[in-house]
């Protein structure tokens, strides 16, 4: 077994358990353990790093918990190879365009609806309650970049305040900031999408033009859906990446 690049620093804020997982995934990005190889020992482990059996085994945890290796009963730990079905891809153009200070939100419309039944079965009303209904255009100088249509639960002891209309709360749920607006989770669904006649008058685009959808529904504290919405824009609005396995870690950055 090859020595660590660096030992176990017993100063460092980082628990031990923390620094072995980190040592042994960066080995496992260099290559020098690759899919289907046996991760070394307990025993070797402690030795080689000179930590405990606990340590060794809350490392092993660490990195089985975050599918870089798996266990076979008897055998040992193994690496585990890129699961392409489980890759998580990342809405990170979407929270750029929420966060971006040029973007703005200018609301068409806010008021009590009716809800229809896909409504009713997104937030498990009936057709004799009432919703909120807002509909934003985010929008960058005279370039509108997003139609966002969104329904809210209404609740006549918690009155809409200007702060819920903005780009701010919008920004805030897909940051985890939560805004104050009681969310517990929330689930996204992601589709491809042809522009309806009445997106693509807001949109500015020609009906049938390609669009990402992204729907968004929200849960309260009781598990009970609080608002359901959408964003629709442009094909080329959003890009999704996502890393399948162990990258290198890139020249100056941590991991």
């Amino acid at each position: 077994m090859a020595q660590p690049d660096s030992p176990i620093d017993r100063s460092s804020f980082e628990p031990p358990y923390a620094q072995l997982a980190r040592r042994l995934r960066e080995r496992v990005a260099s290559g020098e353990f690759q899919p289907g190889d046996r991760l070394p020992s307990e025993a070797q482990l402690c030795e080689v790093y000179g930590v405990s059996p606990m340590t060794v085994r809350r490392a092993v945890t660490q990195l089985i918990q975050e599918e870089v290796a798996y266990a076979e009963h008897g055998r040992g730990t193994f690496v585990k190879s890129p699961q392409l079905g489980a890759a998580i891809f990342d809405l990170g153009d979407l929270r750029r365009y929420l966060s971006d200070p040029g973007i703005a939100a200018r609301i068409v419309e806010a008021r009590i609806v009716t809800p229809t039944p896909r409504v009713c079965q997104q937030l498990q009303v009936t057709a004799d309650d009432h919703v909120i209904a807002i509909k934003r255009l985010l929008e960058r100088a005279a370039e509108t970049i997003f139609y966002h249509s969104e329904y809210l639960v209404f609740d006549p002891a918690r009155p809409l305040v200007e702060a819920e209309l903005g780009v701010t709360s919008l920004n805030d749920l897909f940051s985890g900031g939560g805004g104050g607006s009681g969310v517990k989770f929330g689930r996204l669904t992601l589709h491809a999408s042809a522009l309806t006649a009445g997106e693509a008058t807001y949109l500015g685009e020609q009906p049938g033009s390609l669009a990402w959808v992204v729907e968004h529904l929200f849960f309260d504290y009781d598990d009970r859906p609080q608002s359901w919405g959408r964003f629709v824009g442009r094909a080329d609005r959003l890009t999704f990446s996502s890393t399948v396995g162990i990258a290198p870690r890139e020249e100056g950055g941590s991991r």
